[in-house]
């Protein structure tokens, strides 16, 4: 399996994805906004499109669907309850999606919204590390958004059930680049975080087409809400919540609430 990462210089910063089997030459789309981008990507590589898949349903995951669809004839695949631009097939949580040598594994993470997917390619002979395609759920040092028809509680549950146990070596693939704004905050929830400190320095300079591809072991050293136990996060959110709770449900809903507005 090969993945080809672009960003979209759209105002919303998204990534497409092409995820390859270079053995058959087939590939599969994730959340297309471009068609037209998307379909050289495949060119570039060799591969032909078969497969369109989209995380969620927000318009910038879906709006290049059917222009896409129009392309390659590809089928369009979501969350069972989704309504996306020429779905064609609903995707319950714990599908396997099989394509060439790629194998893709659901996992339905509400919270951005009800029918939110994350897709995990797990480790195997072909491929020594697992990969996780997160959508707006998990992004560089930060969680997704819930104010647009999701839930917070929803969030926090996707994190503690679905993302918290995934190795240390699972490679992330977000939907969005929002890397160096995120790590200013994550800075600003916990003040001397020297991994949080190292990897602002060293984006800063980058274009998003060059962002690193971090691990889940690496986000867990600077991502704040993968920290939540945290003494020094803790202390500079009851300064802002003197009523903070002490669950890490608490600490979740305040760090997303900060960063709504940051």
């Amino acid at each position: 399996m090969q993945v080809i990462r672009r960003y979209m210089h759209n105002p919303l910063r998204n990534f497409n994805y092409l995820i390859g089997c270079e053995e058959s030459g087939q590939a599969i789309a994730l959340d297309p906004f471009d068609a037209d981008v998307l379909q050289a990507m495949a060119a570039e590589q060799g591969w032909v499109i078969r497969l369109i898949i989209n995380t969620h349903e927000h318009h910038d995951h879906v709006e290049g669907n059917l222009a896409l669809q129009a392309l390659t004839n590809a089928p369009v695949w979501a969350h069972e309850n989704a309504r996306v631009p020429g779905q064609s097939h609903g995707i319950k949580a714990g599908d396997v999606i099989n394509l060439g040598s790629i194998q893709l594994r659901a996992l339905h993470t509400p919270g951005h919204t009800p029918v939110h997917l994350c897709l995990l390619a797990p480790a195997s002979a072909q491929q020594e590390v697992p990969v996780l395609f997160s959508g707006d759920t998990l992004f560089n040092a930060c969680a997704g958004n819930c104010k647009n028809g999701g839930n917070v509680d929803d969030m926090y549950d996707s994190f503690v059930s679905q993302l918290l146990p995934l190795p240390d070596a699972t490679l992330l693939y977000p939907g969005h680049d929002y890397m160096k704004t995120n790590l200013a905050f994550a800075l600003d929830r916990e003040p001397g975080n020297a991994m949080a400190s190292y990897w602002a320095d060293q984006v800063q300079a980058l274009e998003p087409d060059a962002m690193p591809v971090m691990t889940l072991g690496q986000e867990r050293e600077y991502n704040p809400f993968l920290r939540l136990h945290e003494r020094r996060i803790r202390e500079q959110l009851l300064q802002k919540f003197p009523q903070l709770g002490q669950g890490d449900r608490d600490v979740f809903r305040a760090l997303r609430q900060l960063r709504d507005h940051w």
